[in-house]
């Protein structure tokens, strides 16, 4: 069993049936991360130099051949963060900051021994973005990443140039407590471990086969 495979009860989390004020019990302080503002960038980037590392195996044989080459985290490092409010928006503020992506490339030396390498994409952001007062608690400007690349060629200095696709989502977010509505605590279901039927399918053949009806010769 879990949440949402065949367990009843309105102590688990799920779609609302009847008034949703019905069986609210109490109010509590959570602590969460509040997003003021966010936006999503999509990018197709041309051309991108990848310098590699920590290759596995180590040593491979060049010249290697380029296989894939996919973000191997959704948090993306944020370096050279620059925040100029604007006077003609109100809390409003220019956001500057390079986003760097790290990867893993996927490839075959020239030996034909399938290895992999790491590095990194950098991606520069220049958006405007709701960012609150200062306060007590520091915001914070976080990015959510995720880069995909299927093109790419192998040059003689040991790098890979690639077309990649990149989304990039910008957050402005502050560590609070909030007061939220609550139904009480959640309901855990007992685990339901999984069994393949393998036999499913073979048992509901007939047990001999359709029988020609000859009257109808």
């Amino acid at each position: 069993m879990s949440f949402f495979s065949n367990f009843s009860s309105d102590k688990c989390p799920g779609t609302i049936s009847g008034n949703p004020l019905n069986g609210l019990c109490e109010k509590v302080c959570i602590q969460a991360q509040k997003i003021f503002d966010a936006c999503i960038k999509q990018l197709q980037l041309q051309n991108l130099t990848l310098t590699l590392t920590n290759p596995t195996p180590a040593n491979p044989t060049y010249p290697l051949t380029y296989i894939s080459a996919r973000s191997l985290s959704s948090a993306g490092d944020i370096t050279g963060l620059n925040i100029e409010r604007l006077a003609d928006k109100p809390d409003c503020a220019r956001v500057q900051v390079t986003v760097n992506i790290p990867v893993e490339v996927l490839y075959t030396d020239a030996n034909g021994v399938e290895g992999s390498a790491q590095s990194s994409i950098s991606v520069s952001q220049d958006v405007i973005l709701f960012v609150p007062a200062p306060s007590v608690m520091p915001y914070n400007c976080t990015a959510t990443v995720s880069a995909v690349s299927a093109e790419g060629t192998f040059n003689p200095d040991g790098t890979f140039t690639i077309n990649a696709c990149v989304t990039v989502i910008l957050k402005i977010s502050v560590d609070v407590q909030l007061l939220v509505p609550t139904y009480g605590y959640c309901a855990i279901p007992p685990a339901q471990d999984y069994s393949q039927e393998v036999c499913q399918g073979f048992f509901e053949l007939p047990l001999y086969p359709c029988q020609r009806n000859c009257s109808k010769q």
